[in-house]
């Protein structure tokens, strides 16, 4: 695509990696904002107020307010392929197109998610910590003893692109049985896998391992709370990549103080970047600072397909990733 836009102004709300930016200079007017711009809501709303597109991250919120401020928008392009930070109602009621990322971290994300059960369930970092420190003075039948991974139960809630690139790896690289708790059946995995679909309670119930997939919304929203903690069972593990109020934070800080589940793998929070902190000194929870899709290739993938949806956009053409494609009916 070497559409020319010159004419048109957007703005990145902070810098990307790669070569999507000179790809988008190329190509447009290009503002990047300095770094702590997007965070102060009055300055955003005034950069985005002459945009004729944006190039975004989780960490911007765009709502009403911004939107109303925009007196050209035509296209919001966010680097992330969820779009909760977005009010995707608004912008469709402005005429402005929401675009998204995936596909292009499927497989990264489920990489991480793999590393943050294995690390919780065998006390990888608190191993890691307790060498450091030079505390380990022998060898010991019990000593940082963990969970066994292989042959247990996974149990994923939300079977989209990344649990089921989770799946796959679990069943096929460490033979864990796979049941899953989604809107629908997937027939395709429960062939491919062997997967069993199951009720609410019952993942809960039944996870040795329970790893959160699902988009934010009003529904999912706290979908782990004090009941869904307390149907764990005490040696079960809790694995959190995909957003942080999906899980009540207070509520898993009481069951893990009291012992309810075995531990926690949390790469998202409820306030990002802010983290309960009881949480922080707590051995049997492995944090990790939202870096799910954080290998430089995905990145710089992610960077770019945001930018190629703007161009699509502005070029009248129909973008990659539409999260609102009625918008384009219009």
């Amino acid at each position: 695509m070497s559409t020319s836009l010159s004419e048109h102004h957007v703005v990145v709300t902070r810098p990307v990696p790669g070569p999507a930016q000179s790809w988008l200079d190329d190509r447009a007017n290009v503002q990047v904002l300095e770094e702590g711009v997007a965070a102060d809501r009055s300055r955003l709303a005034e950069a985005i107020s002459e945009a004729d597109g944006a190039l975004v991250l989780v960490t911007e919120r765009i709502d009403e307010e911004v939107l109303a401020a925009a007196k050209r928008l035509k296209v919001v392009a966010n680097m992330a392929v969820g779009y909760d930070n977005i009010d995707v109602a608004a912008a469709t009621r402005a005429g402005v197109v929401v675009t998204n990322t995936p596909d292009v971290l499927t497989e990264t994300s489920a990489d991480l998610t793999l590393a943050l059960l294995l690390a919780t369930a065998r006390r990888v970092v608190e191993g890691d910590r307790f060498l450091r420190e030079r505390r380990w003075e022998r060898w010991a039948p019990l000593l940082l003893a963990g969970q066994d991974v292989y042959g247990r139960t996974l149990g994923i809630a939300g079977l989209g692109r990344i649990g089921r690139a989770v799946a796959r790896r679990a069943v096929l690289g460490f033979g864990m049985k796979l049941i899953y708790w989604g809107r629908s059946d997937v027939p395709e995995i429960e062939r491919e896998l062997g997967a069993e679909r199951v009720g609410r309670d019952e993942l809960f119930e039944r996870s040795d391992f329970l790893s959160l997939h699902l988009a934010l919304n009003d529904e999912t929203r706290h979908f782990v709370s004090s009941r869904e903690l307390g149907l764990m069972r005490e040696d079960s593990i809790l694995i959190n990549t995909a957003r942080g109020p999906i899980v009540d934070e207070a509520a898993l800080v009481s069951a893990l103080e009291a012992g309810q589940i075995w531990g926690a793998g949390l790469d998202v929070f409820e306030e990002e970047p802010s983290v309960t902190e009881a949480l922080l000194p707590m051995k049997n929870v492995v944090l990790l600072p939202h870096i799910g899709s954080a290998s430089v290739a995905t990145r710089e993938r992610m960077a770019k397909l945001a930018a190629e949806n703007i161009v699509a956009v502005l070029s009248g053409q129909s973008p990659l990733n539409p999260v609102n494609p009625e918008v384009l009916l219009t």
